[in-house]
């Protein structure tokens, strides 16, 4: 653990951290089935449509948000947002008819967004422009410690029966510990004097602020590839190559490992050393070569498929520390619209995922090729990397 010394109020950040940590519980869960889950109500087809609608959805959540967040406070926003997002799991445990489900679905992608964009600024309230790498990579170890046993929890929860209801129930019940540690800990939260630039004004300062348009890119670029394997990289290992859900769920957790093993000491190195657009780029050039790479992989052998995926992820947890660190040094939790924008671009890969593998079956039933369509992408995400201006 860091000495409180290191930085303020260190003890209300590691609250947030344990906080994120139950909030991704929730969130990931049911995460890695939720589109073998849905498909058993719709086509292939429909769920890429599902994903997409839920996306919009999301994105329309981030810009009003923050009306909401200056009108009642961060705080009570975080609270309804749980209470809603209950509901909709609830419903998802129980509900039989697919028109049902797939309503509750979408919204429950909204919601649980919205929650962590809360979330998001009651961390950056607490955080000091100093210490922004080693506080993010802090929060995203703690984070990103529930990606990797989530996984392994939810495919134990499916077991062979493929019982997807269990894993709403789970997660469902994660929502309760979330909530009171919310209501418990914030109800004297200040909320900063937040900002009131248009929508219109919002895109405008973006567009001209060169540094949040390349930032931008490399952030939605590496969205989608975590989006695509969300959703398809179950389904793939499932139903192409031949594993089983207890297989997949050993997979995912290796696979997840490196996200809590290196982005806290790359983020002191950014804070201390390196500038973070050099990180980056090497990141996204390991993440598109080995994203190619899988196109190789047609063996049903757990550790090959494990190691391979542990690889891209290597990768793929480099950029993301690198882009929360240097998003995060240069914005702060005055300006929400910014921040909503940000984190909006994990919906707009949802419109692009759908569209990559939709791409690629046109030239080929081959399914492995959208990891070389996948890869090119990253690789692509090197230029505005690259480009950025250093913070230090």
């Amino acid at each position: 653990m860091l000495r409180h010394s290191f930085f303020p109020k260190s003890h209300v950040i590691y609250t947030i951290a344990v906080i994120g940590f139950i909030y991704t519980l929730h969130l990931v869960l049911p995460m890695y089935s939720n589109s073998s889950f849905l498909s058993i109500f719709v086509s292939e087809k429909t769920l890429g449509l599902i994903y997409m609608i839920g996306s919009g959805v999301t994105v329309l959540g981030f810009l009003f948000t923050p009306f909401f967040i200056r009108k009642i406070g961060n705080y009570s926003t975080a609270l309804w947002l749980v209470i809603v997002e209950g509901m909709l799991f609830y419903g998802l445990s129980v509900a039989e008819d697919p028109r049902l489900i797939v309503l509750y679905f979408i919204l429950s992608t909204a919601i649980v967004a919205l929650i962590g964009f809360c979330l998001d600024i009651f961390l950056e309230v607490y955080s000091d422009t100093v210490h922004v790498g080693v506080i993010r990579g802090m929060y995203l170890t703690t984070i990103n410690s529930a990606w990797i046993i989530a996984p392994l929890i939810g495919s134990i929860i499916i077991g062979a029966g493929n019982d997807y209801r269990s894993v709403y129930i789970a997660s469902l019940l994660m929502l309760f510990p979330l909530f009171y540690l919310i209501y418990k800990n914030f109800p004297q939260f200040k909320d900063p004097n937040y900002r009131h630039p248009s929508l219109w004004q919002t895109i405008i300062h973006l567009m001209k602020d060169r540094n949040q348009s390349r930032l931008f890119v490399a952030n939605t670029i590496l969205q989608v590839f975590y989006a695509w394997m969300v959703v398809y990289s179950p389904i793939y290992l499932n139903t192409v190559i031949g594993l089983n859900w207890s297989e997949i769920g050993i997979i995912l957790t290796i696979m997840l490992i490196p996200f809590p093993l290196i982005e806290w000491p790359l983020g002191k190195l950014a804070d201390k050393k390196y500038g973070e657009k050099e990180i980056m780029t090497i990141g996204f050039a390991l993440l598109g070569l080995s994203t190619i790479a899988l196109t190789a992989i047609m063996s049903k052998s757990v550790f090959a498929w494990a190691l391979a995926l542990f690889i891209t992820r290597i990768g793929a947890a480099t950029v993301e520390i690198m882009v929360e660190t240097y998003f995060f040094k240069t914005v702060n939790a005055k300006d929400p619209n910014t921040l909503g924008f940000f984190r909006v671009t994990r919906s707009i890969s949802y419109f692009i995922a759908p569209l990559i593998t939709g791409f690629v079956l046109i030239f080929t039933t081959d399914q492995s090729f959208t990891f070389i369509a996948l890869g090119i992408l990253c690789l692509l995400a090197m230029i505005p990397a690259w480009t950025l201006k250093d913070t230090n």
